[in-house]
């Protein structure tokens, strides 16, 4: 089965551009493109939630999976290299039209993916830094981080640092680590930041 996965983040976009570059790129390689995933969603979420998830799990060995680029994929640098992975692991073979990958369980999609997984860690060494700067500077001006004394609800802590938050976001620091500085599922982080966002 051969599929290909457009992806765009807001309805402003449109997928078009991506369809005809991959219909191009098929009929150049002489590929027949059996179905069309496509999606409206951001490339941060995580792939578990997207129609990716779910195509990713249904695709078996020598199944194609054809992308405009990698960046369709994700946003995150850490979430393409788990993909990738899998993808080889499973023997799905990947073109990425833009890149001009052709990713199969070969050498060379090996190095490529080694390359992906020495940048990824280089990525997380920076989100690593930022946080530590960001909270750094934080305490230098007397902030106080962490879950307070006593036994306020989870979201009078997030009230509490509200300011914080927001700055550790415009960072870019992942919301997994900050949900853990504070103590607090994503869930609920994800519901309070929805809720600030939405704050007149």
């Amino acid at each position: 089965m051969v599929v290909a996965y457009l992806r765009v983040s807001t309805d402003k976009q449109h997928l078009n551009n991506q369809k005809q570059e991959i219909r191009r790129y098929a009929a150049k390689k002489g590929i027949t493109i059996d179905q069309w995933i496509e999606e409206t969603i951001s490339g941060t979420k995580d792939q578990k939630l997207r129609k990716l998830g779910s195509l990713l799990r249904r695709l078996k060995k020598n199944d194609t999976l054809i992308i405009s680029e990698i960046s369709r994929l994700s946003r995150r640098l850490l979430e393409v290299m788990s993909i990738l992975n899998t993808c080889i692991r499973k023997g799905i073979i990947i073109h990425s039209v833009k890149e001009g990958y052709e990713l199969t369980d070969n050498i060379n999609s090996k190095i490529i993916t080694m390359a992906f997984g020495i940048v990824a860690e280089v990525e997380r060494n920076l989100i690593s830094s930022r946080t530590k700067e960001a909270l750094a500077n934080k305490k230098a001006q007397g902030v106080i981080l962490g879950r307070p004394l006593g036994s306020a609800p989870k979201m009078n802590i997030l009230e509490k640092n509200s300011k914080t938050i927001m700055e550790l976001l415009d960072s870019k620091v992942p919301y997994v680590q900050i949900a853990q500085l504070f103590e607090v599922s994503i869930g609920t982080l994800c519901s309070y930041v929805k809720k600030l966002k939405n704050s007149p």
